[in-house]
């Protein structure tokens, strides 16, 4: 039943896509539209092409199927911790709601940051073509960059909640986290140049700073939580 609930959310987010495709459209491709304005070296209109008669009802699937998935994020999440709660105990259940509004919240400004980081990001990949080189963009392949570079910073900006909640379970510390600090950077810096789509240093900096600082928040966090709980069953 949860499965079910959670197809229906993510096909009612589509459709809600699709019903104001363009205006989505245009948002996605704005960044790309005001670098365009702004940089008239790069030697492009801001204009989208199709290759073939495909590609327009290619990228329009892509969008509202991502779309969707977004639009129906708090339902996904709230499926999800239904499903795990069973195996929480009564204290560890009241997380309940902290959970789901902080895992929007992060999921949210991870997308804001990525559609922020995308002209950034765009600026310095075109520079590198030379003004001899005139720029047009596959709609199929633009939409997948920026739709990829969404969602990776969106789930990314997850990871913490993971760790809080691996502390209150147990499975971590936060004396460990700390301890192994430097091991957790890397695997930060390298996990973020493994899903940001373009690879590019200005992107890679984008995601991998914010979640280094956020994981020294998620072992704070974690640390107020078990020395709260320590006290209680004291």
């Amino acid at each position: 039943m949860r499965l079910i609930r959670s197809i229906l959310a993510v096909a009612l987010g589509a459709a809600a896509i699709l019903a104001f495709y363009d205006p989505v459209l245009r948002f996605l491709t704005k960044p790309y539209r005001d670098l365009c304005d702004s940089r008239a070296d790069f030697n492009c209109d801001g204009s989208l092409f199709a290759l073939g008669p495909l590609d327009g009802l290619t990228a329009r699937m892509k969008i509202a199927g991502y779309g969707g998935l977004v639009i129906a994020l708090p339902v996904l999440l709230w499926q999800l911790w239904r499903f795990i709660v069973p195996a929480l105990s009564k204290k560890e259940k009241k997380y309940t709601i902290p959970f789901i509004g902080s895992s929007v919240v992060l999921f949210v400004g991870g997308c804001a940051l990525a559609y922020w980081t995308l002209s950034r990001a765009l600026e310095f990949l075109i520079s590198w073509s030379g003004t001899e080189v005139n720029q047009a963009f596959q709609i199929t392949k633009y939409v997948s960059l920026v739709i990829l570079m969404i969602l990776a910073f969106g789930v990314g900006f997850l990871s913490p909640l993971l760790i809080v909640f691996l502390q209150l379970v147990g499975v971590l510390t936060p004396r460990t986290l700390i301890k192994q600090w430097r091991i957790a950077i890397v695997v930060i810096f390298f996990m973020a140049a493994i899903i940001t789509p373009s690879g590019d240093p200005i992107t890679l900096m984008a995601l991998g700073l914010p979640l280094t600082v956020l994981y020294f928040v998620a072992i704070l966090i974690g640390f107020v939580a078990t020395r709260k709980r320590m006290r209680n069953t004291a």
